[in-house]
Protein backbone atom coordinates (compact mmCIF):
# COMPACT_ATOMS: atom_id res chain seq x y z
CA UNK A 1 0.00 0.00 0.00
CA UNK A 2 1.29 3.71 -0.75
CA UNK A 3 1.11 6.27 2.25
CA UNK A 4 -2.38 7.40 0.90
CA UNK A 5 -3.75 4.19 1.51
CA UNK A 6 -5.17 3.92 -1.88
CA UNK A 7 -5.82 0.29 -3.16
CA UNK A 8 -3.43 -0.69 -5.30
CA UNK A 9 -4.34 -1.62 -9.19
CA UNK A 10 -1.59 -3.37 -11.55
CA UNK A 11 -2.67 -2.33 -14.97
CA UNK A 12 -0.71 -5.01 -17.52
CA UNK A 13 -1.28 -3.81 -21.20
CA UNK A 14 0.62 -4.45 -24.23
CA UNK A 15 -0.59 -1.21 -25.92
CA UNK A 16 1.23 1.87 -24.02
CA UNK A 17 -1.70 4.38 -25.48
CA UNK A 18 -4.19 2.41 -23.38
CA UNK A 19 -1.90 2.30 -20.37
CA UNK A 20 -1.36 5.74 -20.58
CA UNK A 21 -5.55 5.94 -21.02
CA UNK A 22 -6.01 3.92 -18.18
CA UNK A 23 -3.67 5.64 -15.61
CA UNK A 24 -5.56 8.70 -16.35
CA UNK A 25 -9.01 7.13 -15.44
CA UNK A 26 -7.85 5.79 -12.38
CA UNK A 27 -5.08 7.79 -11.20
CA UNK A 28 -6.74 9.70 -8.77
CA UNK A 29 -8.67 6.79 -6.82
CA UNK A 30 -6.10 4.18 -7.17
CA UNK A 31 -2.16 3.18 -6.95
CA UNK A 32 -1.57 2.40 -10.47
CA UNK A 33 1.14 -0.06 -11.63
CA UNK A 34 1.78 -0.78 -15.07
CA UNK A 35 3.26 -3.83 -16.96
CA UNK A 36 3.68 -4.07 -20.56
CA UNK A 37 4.14 -7.65 -20.76
CA UNK A 38 3.15 -11.01 -18.72
CA UNK A 39 6.68 -11.12 -17.49
CA UNK A 40 7.04 -8.07 -15.76
CA UNK A 41 3.23 -8.23 -15.01
CA UNK A 42 4.82 -10.83 -12.65
CA UNK A 43 7.68 -9.21 -11.39
CA UNK A 44 5.40 -6.03 -9.96
CA UNK A 45 2.71 -8.27 -8.42
CA UNK A 46 2.80 -8.71 -4.93
CA UNK A 47 0.69 -9.11 -1.80
CA UNK A 48 -0.27 -5.89 -1.65
CA UNK A 49 -2.10 -5.59 -5.91
CA UNK A 50 -5.50 -5.51 -4.86
CA UNK A 51 -7.03 -5.48 -8.48
CA UNK A 52 -5.20 -6.94 -11.83
CA UNK A 53 -6.81 -5.46 -15.02
CA UNK A 54 -5.25 -8.15 -17.52
CA UNK A 55 -4.94 -8.10 -20.98
CA UNK A 56 -5.21 -11.71 -22.64
CA UNK A 57 -3.24 -11.38 -25.92
CA UNK A 58 0.13 -10.59 -25.38
CA UNK A 59 3.50 -11.15 -26.94
CA UNK A 60 5.40 -13.57 -24.87
CA UNK A 61 3.83 -15.15 -21.81
CA UNK A 62 0.43 -14.38 -22.61
CA UNK A 63 -2.59 -13.22 -20.05
CA UNK A 64 -3.96 -16.36 -19.52
CA UNK A 65 -0.75 -17.56 -18.40
CA UNK A 66 -0.07 -14.70 -16.24
CA UNK A 67 -3.83 -15.47 -14.28
CA UNK A 68 -2.57 -18.42 -13.22
CA UNK A 69 0.51 -17.33 -11.78
CA UNK A 70 -1.52 -14.99 -9.99
CA UNK A 71 -3.59 -17.66 -9.09
CA UNK A 72 -0.76 -20.11 -7.55
CA UNK A 73 0.25 -17.18 -4.89
CA UNK A 74 -1.47 -16.95 -1.78
CA UNK A 75 -3.39 -13.64 -2.13
CA UNK A 76 -6.86 -11.96 -2.51
CA UNK A 77 -6.14 -10.50 -5.55
CA UNK A 78 -8.87 -9.82 -7.74
CA UNK A 79 -8.34 -10.17 -11.76
CA UNK A 80 -10.56 -8.80 -14.60
CA UNK A 81 -9.85 -9.72 -18.05
CA UNK A 82 -9.54 -6.65 -20.19
CA UNK A 83 -9.56 -7.71 -23.70
CA UNK A 84 -10.81 -7.41 -27.30
CA UNK A 85 -10.82 -11.14 -27.42
CA UNK A 86 -14.38 -12.82 -27.27
CA UNK A 87 -14.88 -15.30 -24.86
CA UNK A 88 -15.48 -18.57 -25.74
CA UNK A 89 -16.20 -21.54 -23.38
CA UNK A 90 -12.35 -22.21 -21.89
CA UNK A 91 -13.72 -19.05 -19.53
CA UNK A 92 -15.45 -21.34 -17.34
CA UNK A 93 -12.65 -23.51 -16.16
CA UNK A 94 -10.29 -19.72 -16.11
CA UNK A 95 -9.95 -18.17 -12.74
CA UNK A 96 -10.71 -14.63 -13.27
CA UNK A 97 -13.02 -12.65 -11.60
CA UNK A 98 -14.63 -10.48 -14.36
CA UNK A 99 -14.46 -10.37 -18.09
CA UNK A 100 -14.24 -7.00 -19.78
CA UNK A 101 -14.25 -6.77 -23.97
CA UNK A 102 -12.00 -3.80 -25.09
CA UNK A 103 -13.24 -0.99 -26.04
CA UNK A 104 -14.00 -0.53 -22.92
CA UNK A 105 -15.72 2.87 -21.27
CA UNK A 106 -14.03 4.94 -18.28
CA UNK A 107 -17.44 3.99 -16.04
CA UNK A 108 -17.60 0.78 -16.77
CA UNK A 109 -13.64 0.58 -15.96
CA UNK A 110 -14.18 1.98 -12.83
CA UNK A 111 -17.20 0.17 -11.62
CA UNK A 112 -15.99 -2.99 -12.27
CA UNK A 113 -13.01 -2.28 -9.63
CA UNK A 114 -15.04 -1.09 -7.63
CA UNK A 115 -17.68 -4.10 -7.68
CA UNK A 116 -14.08 -5.76 -7.26
CA UNK A 117 -12.80 -4.49 -4.10
CA UNK A 118 -15.91 -4.91 -2.67
CA UNK A 119 -16.27 -8.37 -3.35
CA UNK A 120 -13.38 -8.66 -0.70
CA UNK A 121 -16.26 -8.07 2.04
CA UNK A 122 -18.19 -11.65 1.07
CA UNK A 123 -17.77 -14.95 1.60
CA UNK A 124 -15.86 -17.71 -0.28
CA UNK A 125 -19.16 -18.79 -1.95
CA UNK A 126 -20.69 -15.67 -2.48
CA UNK A 127 -17.24 -14.01 -4.54
CA UNK A 128 -17.70 -18.00 -6.86
CA UNK A 129 -21.19 -16.95 -7.31
CA UNK A 130 -20.26 -13.48 -8.61
CA UNK A 131 -17.35 -14.61 -10.86
CA UNK A 132 -19.39 -17.06 -12.33
CA UNK A 133 -22.45 -14.87 -13.19
CA UNK A 134 -19.52 -12.20 -14.76
CA UNK A 135 -18.80 -15.34 -17.17
CA UNK A 136 -21.91 -16.42 -18.10
CA UNK A 137 -22.88 -12.82 -18.80
CA UNK A 138 -19.94 -12.24 -20.85
CA UNK A 139 -20.51 -15.47 -22.67
CA UNK A 140 -24.46 -14.43 -23.51
CA UNK A 141 -23.30 -11.26 -24.56
CA UNK A 142 -21.05 -12.56 -27.31
CA UNK A 143 -22.86 -16.13 -28.30
CA UNK A 144 -26.22 -16.85 -29.71
CA UNK A 145 -28.34 -18.47 -27.44
CA UNK A 146 -28.57 -21.74 -29.89
CA UNK A 147 -24.69 -21.92 -28.95
CA UNK A 148 -25.57 -21.73 -25.02
CA UNK A 149 -27.60 -24.16 -25.33
CA UNK A 150 -25.61 -26.78 -26.96
CA UNK A 151 -22.79 -25.98 -24.69
CA UNK A 152 -21.43 -28.76 -22.05
CA UNK A 153 -19.69 -26.28 -20.34
CA UNK A 154 -22.68 -23.60 -20.57
CA UNK A 155 -25.17 -25.94 -18.70
CA UNK A 156 -22.49 -27.26 -16.26
CA UNK A 157 -21.56 -22.82 -15.39
CA UNK A 158 -25.82 -22.58 -15.31
CA UNK A 159 -25.91 -26.22 -13.06
CA UNK A 160 -22.88 -24.20 -10.48
CA UNK A 161 -24.57 -21.34 -10.51
CA UNK A 162 -27.69 -22.87 -9.11
CA UNK A 163 -25.87 -25.10 -6.71
CA UNK A 164 -24.71 -22.00 -5.39
CA UNK A 165 -27.93 -19.71 -5.23
CA UNK A 166 -28.98 -23.24 -2.95
CA UNK A 167 -26.90 -22.93 -0.72
CA UNK A 168 -26.82 -19.13 -0.43
CA UNK A 169 -30.56 -19.73 0.08
CA UNK A 170 -30.36 -21.92 3.01
CA UNK A 171 -27.51 -19.51 4.97
CA UNK A 172 -28.36 -16.18 4.89
CA UNK A 173 -32.02 -16.47 4.00
CA UNK A 174 -32.65 -14.47 7.09
CA UNK A 175 -29.75 -12.53 6.30
CA UNK A 176 -29.65 -11.36 2.87
CA UNK A 177 -27.17 -8.95 1.85
CA UNK A 178 -29.09 -6.27 -0.36
CA UNK A 179 -26.26 -4.97 -1.68
CA UNK A 180 -24.40 -8.09 -2.50
CA UNK A 181 -27.96 -9.16 -4.33
CA UNK A 182 -28.23 -6.11 -6.25
CA UNK A 183 -24.74 -6.22 -7.60
CA UNK A 184 -25.35 -10.03 -8.91
CA UNK A 185 -28.77 -8.64 -10.42
CA UNK A 186 -27.00 -6.15 -12.16
CA UNK A 187 -24.56 -8.38 -13.53
CA UNK A 188 -26.92 -10.81 -14.55
CA UNK A 189 -29.15 -7.90 -16.25
CA UNK A 190 -25.90 -6.96 -18.73
CA UNK A 191 -26.15 -10.01 -21.05
CA UNK A 192 -29.10 -12.12 -19.02
CA UNK A 193 -32.39 -10.11 -20.54
CA UNK A 194 -31.29 -10.38 -23.87
CA UNK A 195 -31.38 -14.05 -24.12
CA UNK A 196 -34.21 -14.59 -22.32
CA UNK A 197 -35.69 -12.52 -25.19
CA UNK A 198 -34.54 -14.88 -27.77
CA UNK A 199 -35.61 -17.86 -25.82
Amino acid sequence: MTDSDQPTVLVVEDERALIELYVRWLGDDYDVRTAEGGEEALERFDGDVDVVLLDRLMPGMSGDEVLEAVREQDTDCKVAMVTAVEPDFDVVTMGFDDYLTKPVEQETLLETINRLLSRTEYADLEQELYALVSKRAALEASKPAEELDESEEFADLEARIAEIRAQLDETLSDVQDDEFVAMVRELEGDGGDEREGQE
